[in-house]
């Protein structure tokens, strides 16, 4: 992205701050004053532009302080809900020292590259407890397969989810009825009891849960993760490979 709005914010921004003593003076600036002014301000960026983009740094560095402890406050605010909702599926190390978790969309391409990351980094680890967030925000098709997801999981067992979210995430071309029923029998479920599950106040209270979460926790995408350990921990907003993730997990184990 450029960053030629943010230099001009900048400019903007130190001409104002600048101003500012002398605006608030019992005496106005004349036309002249602030013409001299200006022509002052120009002449010394002009022969110190690098000031311009040390202040765009410093205003990066702060904004993303202000993101990184607003988020740890969110997360610490939301954490029996992040950790603990008692309706998404938990895998991994169930004793793990460090909880993964995952806000996903099974059309999201990012979240398709991240699927094998996620296996890297747990497999390496072997530490790591694991909770998916059903959370389809690309449209029906989303809410569709999101909806079999959780169904198998309450008609089924948490390995038979598991499976099914490997071949959901996996999944190539369109996702239909048709589809679910055949992914049903093939996870040796009832697929009339799944399908007619996908449609239930169970299944729309697991999504409805997960998307109000998502949205005390800021989150508009996917995929998004939260790591911690305890009540805390850390919001990883987008895609991110194994060993980043692994470098996390060091970090809170101290």
């Amino acid at each position: 992205m450029s960053r030629l709005p943010l230099i001009a914010s900048a400019m903007v921004a130190a001409f104002h701050l600048s101003a500012t003593p002398l605006a608030a003076q019992s005496v106005p600036m004349t036309d002249e004053e602030r013409a001299a002014f200006g022509a002052e301000v120009r002449a010394y960026l002009m022969e110190n532009p690098s000031v311009i983009f040390d202040a765009v740094a410093e205003f990066e560095r702060r904004t993303a302080q202000a993101q990184t402890e607003m988020d740890d406050t969110l997360v610490e605010i939301n954490a029996d809900a992040i950790y603990h909702d008692g309706h998404s599926w938990v895998g991994g190390n169930l004793d793990g020292d460090i909880t993964l978790v995952e806000f996903m969309d099974y059309q999201c391409g990012f979240c398709r590259r991240a699927f094998p990351q996620i296996q890297d980094f747990m497999n390496a680890d072997g530490n790591i407890r694991l909770v998916i967030k059903e959370f389809p925000i690309l449209g029906p098709t989303s809410d569709m397969m999101s909806r079999f997801a959780v169904s198998v999981l309450q008609q089924g067992t948490g390995a038979q989810y598991e499976q099914a979210h490997e071949r959901l995430t996996l999944w190539e071309g369109d996702f239909t009825q048709t589809s679910a029923r055949l992914l049903a029998d093939e996870l040796g479920l009832d697929a009339d009891a799944v399908l007619d599950n996908m449609g239930s106040d169970a299944v729309s209270n697991v999504l409805r849960e997960n998307r109000e979460l998502a949205q005390r926790l800021q989150i508009s995408g996917t995929p998004t993760f939260v790591m911690g350990a305890g009540a805390g921990g850390e919001m990883l907003r987008g895609y991110l490979p194994a060993d980043e993730m692994q470098g996390i997990a060091s970090q809170l184990r101290g």
